[in-house]
């Protein structure tokens, strides 16, 4: 994620770094502050369904749907129409929103993005990201610098994960940004002292989550924090200083 930022258009100051723990303090302190965004994956469980269906409604619904907008709005969200690019709808909304986005390089495919769509509705900002050129040939550009080979698109069907952005909007709320959403979901008021790693953050946002997997029935303790059971596929990174 890390290149791939870099080479969109994001300052070279800045880099994602590892969370091996939420809240081990010494395992925490070893990520500088403050964070910027976090981007986490999260395998879908039952009860995390559930919650995504009550909070969105049918996907086929046409009431619900995001309708922002214009400079004024906290935060650039974008409806994925991309196949297989969830990972890098989430660092886009990482590094387009909140603090992140005074890193934008002038010139760049960030700084590009941020001027042609802040003013489209949702579905013509989906589709000039859709018909992006450049944002492919970046994405291919890193697809195979990890130490494990991509997955087909065929697998990558029954991987059942979601990639989900954190990210403190200009209205000094934490926002939950998924493309497969019907919108941002504003999920509370931040401090300015506070950033989306922050303790009140975390309980509001991935914390909200991960409570939702160790209350679904059968679900094992401990879940993220090596402690066993249940389904382990999750993962975050921190949007930082280098």
């Amino acid at each position: 994620m890390t290149p791939l930022a870099h080479r969109l258009g994001i300052d070279p100051s800045l880099q994602f770094h590892d969370i091996y723990s939420l809240t081990d303090p010494d395992l925490l302190s070893l990520i500088p502050r403050p964070v910027l965004a976090l981007l986490v994956i999260i395998p879908m469980t039952p009860a995390w369904d559930a919650n995504r269906l009550a909070e969105d409604g049918p996907k086929d619904d046409e009431e619900g749907w995001y309708e922002g907008k214009g400079p004024e709005e906290p935060v650039i969200w974008f409806k994925q129409t991309i196949g297989h690019a969830c990972g890098s709808i989430g660092l886009i909304h990482c590094l387009l929103n909140g603090p992140a986005s005074a890193y934008i390089q002038p010139n760049t495919f960030l700084s590009r993005a941020r001027d042609a769509v802040v003013d489209l509705p949702m579905k013509e900002r989906a589709q000039w990201l859709y018909d992006s050129k450049e944002f492919e040939t970046a994405h291919q550009s890193v697809a195979t610098l990890g130490d494990t080979a991509p997955p087909s698109a065929s697998d990558g069907d029954k991987l059942g994960q979601h990639f989900v952005a954190f990210v403190k909007g200009l209205d000094g709320c934490l926002y939950e940004l998924e493309g497969s959403r019907k919108g941002p979901l504003n999920r509370g008021k931040l401090g300015e002292d506070e950033d989306v790693l922050s303790s009140r953050a975390l309980e509001l946002g991935l914390g909200r989550v991960i409570k939702l997997q160790k209350e679904w029935e059968g679900y094992g303790a401990g879940y993220g924090e090596g402690e066993g059971g249940g389904d382990l596929r999750f993962s975050a990174i921190a949007l930082a200083k280098s």
